[in-house]
């Protein structure tokens, strides 16, 4: 397969799916799969015609993501602005397709992201993101995920711990991307604890309850994102923080805890303090151990290395932070605060604007590009 045709081709590709009435940011994302599904079947299949078969497979990519984001934006039409405490709405059939999608056939992570991109939503950019891959590699993924259930019978439904996975990273998406769909994971969460009585299915709701109810501090009026320690507490929603508490006890009682119980309890410990300042860090930093040794997961260990910080000062905290790849997503952005803390304030700000060129999305970047500025003012002083 000669990759220099490959690139040679893109431009009239796009040109192309243009004039056919797709928009340019979606057809990116087909002739991008499209370029993926070219490495994996050109060098044992060559096409006789490369610029028709890019076409005609970026052409279908599209418009299966077209029929995705018709069908997200009706089920979003279906859900308040804000989700409202107390019992569950009628249920629609959305969690039942999430339960399908969650096949028996494929394994937990491509039952996930199949789920997000059929169901979800979610373009493969934003999935490869929540899972810390590549988008082609994530592409791949989907792909074989498709192909996988393409000659089975939905008849069997898949694993709760797979649909609440699913449901979690459509809420992550919701809270801080691009698209809102966070009322819409509470509304499924709050579907499922309804429907089944499991402890970390209620973990989850609380999870993201306790989360929502900060969510109108969490930006300033001209976009700009605000820390958490600076957030002015008196716009947290208290009836979500009381509501998500509640479920949280009641699930903690029942001592079987899993990870969204455990990080549930992280966001509750922030939910109770009326000041940053009266924040209990000790017991935090000891969830954060729970978190970890439920998951293993090098990003949990990561914001465990800000509680340290928080808990023992700027030095435990770079200590932790030193056991950790630095190629993890906001490695940069938690190295630069843990420097800023310790005085070094020259590696801050040049962490802060490495940090914001990886940032994820545009508000995360100019809070960081916002930082090292602060920083480099302070130093020129």
């Amino acid at each position: 397969m000669n990759e220099v045709l490959l690139r040679s081709l893109t431009p009239s590709v796009l040109g192309i799916l243009v004039r056919r009435g797709a928009d340019f940011a979606a057809d990116e994302d087909a002739v991008q799969d499209a370029l993926v599904e070219a490495v994996r079947v050109w060098p044992p299949d060559p096409p006789r015609d490369p610029k028709g078969w890019l076409v005609t497979v970026a052409w279908r990519r599209f418009l299966d993501a077209a029929r995705a984001d018709t069908a997200r934006r009706r089920r979003e039409d279906l859900v308040n602005e804000e989700p409202a405490p107390g019992p569950a709405p009628a249920v629609d059939d959305t969690l039942q397709l999430y339960f399908l999608c969650a096949h028996p056939s494929l394994t937990p992570s491509s039952a996930v992201a199949l789920t997000l991109r059929a169901v979800g939503g979610l373009t493969t950019r934003q999935i490869a993101q929540a899972y810390l891959v590549p988008e082609a590699t994530m592409a791949q993924r989907i792909s074989r995920a498709k192909r996988t259930v393409s000659g089975v019978r939905f008849d069997r439904a898949g694993d709760v711990t797979t649909v609440l996975r699913v449901l979690y990273l459509v809420f992550n998406e919701g809270y801080s991307g691009d698209v809102d769909l966070a009322a819409e994971a509470i509304r499924l969460t709050r579907q499922l604890a309804a429907a089944i009585d499991h402890p970390e299915v209620a973990g989850l709701l609380a999870l993201m309850l306790l989360h929502h109810a900060r969510r109108a501090a969490r930006t300033a009026p001209d976009g700009c994102l605000v820390p958490l320690a600076e957030q002015d507490r008196g716009r947290w929603d208290t009836e979500l923080i009381a509501e998500g508490v509640e479920i949280l006890q009641a699930a903690l009682a029942r001592d079987r805890l899993g990870e969204f119980q455990a990080q549930a309890a992280i966001a509750a410990l922030h939910a109770d303090a009326l000041t940053a300042e009266e924040t209990d860090w000790v017991q935090i930093v000891e969830w954060y151990d729970e978190f970890a040794r439920l998951t293993d997961s090098p990003v949990v260990r990561l914001n465990r290395a800000v509680a340290v910080r928080q808990a023992g000062g700027p030095r435990a905290g770079l200590a932790a932070l030193m056991a950790l790849d630095g190629s993890l997503p906001r490695h940069a952005a938690v190295a630069a605060y843990l420097h800023e803390r310790d005085g070094d304030l020259a590696t801050a700000a040049r962490l802060y604007a490495e940090a914001a060129q990886k940032a994820p999305n545009l508000a995360e970047r100019d809070h960081l590009t916002r930082q090292a500025a602060r920083l480099n003012a302070r130093g020129c002083r």
